[in-house]
């Protein structure tokens, strides 16, 4: 069975609700074969991105770059996973009262750096989610998840 892991930091309402929505898309009763495995980015380990076939990162922009949680993160898994995870599929949602450029371009380069594949367009929201965000949260999850599904 393939495993998407679900990197999250989730500090606020609105990325609480974003969190939900990518969980609910990614284990939507379409997807078959995939096992879904949240974790906090500041207890998600390299074990757990070795173990995983797939990744979701969330994050809220704070002072224009990803959430000190998620580098956190990425400073503790980068060189122990480094050449064993190139090539893995991910994608992000990022959520921001004023801006997300700075969280975007700082994920890119931290995910080019390990080589992984970003296979659907990122969710970027700035202010409260509104119905069309939670819907594409939704999208972002089931499409990572169809995308492990064995066939």
């Amino acid at each position: 069975m393939a495993r998407l892991l679900i990197v999250h930091h989730t500090p606020s309402p609105g990325m609480q609700a974003m969190f939900e929505k990518v969980v609910e898309g990614a284990t939507t009763d379409e997807i078959e074969g995939v096992e879904v495995v949240r974790r906090a980015a500041l207890s998600a380990t390299a074990s757990d991105v070795l173990g995983a076939d797939g990744y979701l990162l969330g994050t809220p922009a704070n002072l224009g770059y990803i959430s000190g949680a998620l580098k956190h993160f990425f400073d503790t898994i980068y060189y122990p996973c480094l050449d064993s995870t190139a090539g893995r599929p991910f994608g992000y949602y990022v959520h921001g009262n004023e801006g997300v450029e700075g969280a975007q371009r700082a994920i890119r380069s931290i995910t080019t750096g390990l080589s992984w594949q970003q296979v659907a367009e990122p969710v970027t929201v700035l202010g409260a989610p509104e119905k069309s965000d939670l819907a594409a949260c939704w999208e972002l999850g089931a499409t990572v998840a169809a995308g492990l599904m064995d066939g």
